[in-house]
């Protein structure tokens, strides 16, 4: 009897702890809630008051702002692909949650493991490039094929005779957004939003002229591991709703979309977050009324509007009178940060020197 009920005790143990530590993003989900229901009732949205819609349109609004914030650096470092494998590889995480919730009944949320193999993996991408010499596109392709190979090997092994379900994770279902993972997704999205705030003149150096960046003394390798890393943490949030197979989209979209009309970096950001949030609110709407998943119209909405913005570019450019960057080589003069980096890091080694 006690070997019974060991894991049940084990599981609310572990249930309880997670729910503690996230009392404050459950405070805010509540007032979240609230709000969006006082709107149904005002403006007579109806699928404003079903708390799926609620918690599923908070995290789309969250990731409307971490793909792009994330997906604007990838872009014009030409790492676009990085996404996919990440996301392959949180599939793999994905699996190895529900693989021991099902054999030894941990009660673990599969998000969490996602987390945890998707950062491993963002990890491995670094070190395959650094310890091999190989361009980044190898050793993420490695990364992808292997992580993509444990999660099916994970998933199709019987448990009890019983497999599995893993489409809500392919694919993405907004109606399966908990409170639990609408809560780690805004720990998520503080997170990211606060490391790229506390980084951003150096991962911006870094993405534009590495080799000078190191010369500067910036620790580039640092800051690579840094992007790579938070990116994992994009892509497990964003799983929630757009599913393994279309998380890079929102990675890469709206940040296409963004280069064709921006004219600095910090133009392309702000232009891609709201290319984004308008893609996720259009695609939510448009899915919850013809009955389709959310993540697969949102891409397509997402798509809709690059066509768009490619449209007006080419407009601007042949009646305007300047010409529409091209991708990578959006200009970072206006933001005066390769200035400052240049000056901090000079700063350093002057202090050092008088050492």
């Amino acid at each position: 009897m006690t070997g019974v009920l060991a894991p049940v005790l084990l599981q609310s143990q572990s249930n309880e702890t997670l729910d503690t530590l996230l009392g404050p993003m459950y405070w805010l989900l509540e007032q979240w809630a609230g709000l969006l229901g006082w709107v149904a009732r005002e403006a007579g949205i109806g699928m404003l008051s079903y708390g799926f819609m609620q918690r599923g349109i908070l995290v789309g609004l969250c990731i409307g702002v971490m793909a792009p914030l994330i997906g604007t650096f990838l872009v014009h470092r030409q790492l676009a692909l990085i996404g996919d494998a990440l996301a392959h590889t949180a599939f793999a995480g994905v699996a190895v949650g529900l693989f021991l919730n099902a054999v030894i009944d941990l009660g673990v949320t599969p998000y969490l493991t996602a987390v945890v193999v998707a950062m491993i993996a963002a990890l491995f991408i670094e070190l395959i490039s650094e310890v091999t010499d190989a361009y980044n596109d190898v050793s993420m392709a490695i990364v992808l094929s292997t992580g993509f190979a444990l999660g099916t090997t994970l998933i199709t092994i019987n448990a009890g005779g019983m497999t599995v379900s893993v489409e809500q994770y392919l694919f993405g279902n907004l109606s399966t957004v908990t409170s639990q993972s609408a809560a780690i997704l805004l720990v998520l999205f503080g997170i990211i939003v606060g490391m790229v705030a506390l980084t951003r003149n150096q991962l911006l150096y870094v993405t534009f002229d590495e080799t000078a960046a190191r010369v500067s003394g910036i620790p580039v390798n640092w800051y690579n591991r840094i992007m790579v890393m938070l990116t994992a943490l994009v892509v497990v949030g964003a799983m929630q709703i757009m599913g393994v197979i279309l998380v890079a989209a929102m990675l890469v979209v709206p940040v296409a979309g963004a280069s064709q009309v921006a004219r600095s970096f910090n133009e392309s950001l702000l232009v891609s977050i709201v290319l984004a949030e308008l893609s996720v609110l259009l695609g939510i709407a448009i899915s919850y009324q013809i009955g389709a998943t959310a993540g697969g119209v949102i891409v397509l909405c997402g798509v809709g509007i690059y066509t768009v913005a490619v449209a007006f570019g080419k407009l601007k450019t042949k009646y305007g009178d300047q010409e529409v960057p091209e991708m990578g080589s959006i200009d970072v003069t206006d933001d005066d940060t390769t200035a400052t980096v240049w000056t901090d890091e000079a700063d350093g080694r002057d202090a050092a020197t008088d050492d």
